[in-house]
């Protein structure tokens, strides 16, 4: 096919806006095992069967309602099993019909929610448990966290030193090409701080200032360790119910819709040899997402954006087209993104303060427009909140910024 001929090809994409409704959610508290400080220290298992537990009682079903039906699950930084959705289904007792497995990264919640979604909606079953927990703090063995191929092979070799060293480039770039500063970004770490104050789960309950931030470690140039989202252990889960069931269960007026959903893997902005790293998938994604939703930007109440960095949240402020290109910085200088602001932005802390349970993060972006739409956000609700949206991204790509983008539109049922 030639290179014309692909361009005229249109995708049909099929339409899940309220099809399918999330009956319930599940968090855990998170920790750092730091036991000499009174901290708790649980395995993974743990971790996963209490997420799980959590969202089966808030969704008003028991365990034995997911035989037969779904099971979603997200990888672990370790072990990296092969076989881990199968254990874990072993773990929690559960014999589905359908399991599902992510291997993306920070879009592990949001890429469970997608394949959920289609399964239900197509009729394969009326229920999914999607869960994700991982404990990287417990993790000592040096190399026992696997990585992939690109950074073992063509990045260690010549100094780069994981993600801090490659999100250093990208938000470097950003700020050679837009003066996006470190004011701006400070302001992101800073607002996300207050939302974890107000969030009893989170990790982080100190207040941030804006000396503070500035005066952090520099961990990669220009990267400050407060530009980076923090590791912790814990779990997650929501529970995918199709329309029917939905009706059947507790609560069935305060569940949460799905109404658009799209995602967009290994996209490239202008040259693939030399692309723009400031750009991220998002920028496909949400279009696709809020076309579905039949939404605009206007009619959103709040923003869940994956935030492993400060940055990140810049970015993706400007993809979902909140503002343009390069503009993100000056957004955030310029408006209120807090809990009671015109664009509330992680309204639970989000990973920078609430913590990042490794390959379970995508899901804190995705529990937290939950909490929100059912208004349980407690002292951080968002008022008369009705449409919210969440991302995810994923995979730090070699030669580009993530391979993995996806947006997800939530509104109440």
């Amino acid at each position: 096919m030639s290179s014309e001929e692909e361009s005229e090809t249109s995708v049909k994409i099929l339409s899940l806006k309220d099809k399918v409704e999330i009956v319930g959610y599940g968090e855990t508290p998170t920790s750092r095992a730091r036991q000499d400080k009174g901290e708790m220290k649980l395995t993974q298992q743990q971790y996963f069967v209490w997420a799980s537990e959590l969202a089966i009682s808030k969704s008003g079903l028991v365990k034995k309602d997911f035989d037969g039906q779904g099971l979603a699950i997200a990888g672990s930084a370790y072990p990296h099993a092969e076989i881990w959705s199968a254990e874990i289904a072993q773990d929690l007792g559960i014999t589905p019909s359908l399991l599902l497995r992510s291997d993306h990264g920070g879009m592990g919640g949001c890429a469970l929610l997608h394949q959920s979604a289609l399964a239900v909606a197509s009729g394969v079953v009326d229920l999914v448990l999607c869960v994700s927990a991982d404990t990287p703090m417990n993790i000592t063995t040096p190399g026992a966290v696997r990585t992939w191929r690109y950074e073992t092979e063509f990045q260690k070799p010549f100094g780069m030193m994981g993600p801090n060293s490659q999100f250093a480039f990208i938000l470097r770039r950003h700020m050679y090409q837009y003066g996006t500063n470190q004011e701006q970004l400070g302001k992101i770490a800073i607002t996300q701080r207050e939302h974890a104050l107000k969030n009893p789960n989170a990790y982080l309950k100190q207040p941030l200032t804006l000396d503070q931030y500035l005066s952090s470690r520099m961990i990669a140039d220009p990267i400050r360790m407060l530009d980076a989202c923090i590791p912790v252990n814990g779990g997650l889960a929501y529970v995918v119910a199709s329309k029917e069931m939905a009706k059947k269960l507790p609560h069935r007026d305060n569940h949460v819709s799905l109404l658009g959903i799209a995602e967009t893997d290994n996209y490239f902005e202008g040259s693939r040899m030399r692309p723009d790293i400031t750009y991220l998938g998002i920028k496909d994604s949400s279009k696709k997402a809020f076309e579905m939703a039949q939404v605009n930007q206007r009619q959103i109440n709040f923003f869940q954006p994956y935030d492993d960095y400060t940055v990140a949240v810049i970015m993706q402020i400007e993809d979902c087209g909140f503002c343009k290109k390069g503009e993100g910085g000056k957004f955030v200088e310029q408006n209120d993104i807090t809990w009671k602001g015109n664009l509330p932005t992680n309204t639970g802390g989000g990973q920078l303060s609430s913590g990042q349970p490794a390959m379970a993060g995508g899901f804190v972006h995705v529990v937290e427009s939950i909490r929100q739409l059912m208004g349980e956000g407690g002292e951080r609700q968002v008022k008369d909140a009705k449409v919210g949206v969440a991302t995810g991204i994923g995979a730090i790509s070699y030669g580009n910024s993530l391979v993995n983008s996806i947006t997800a539109v939530f509104g109440k049922s």
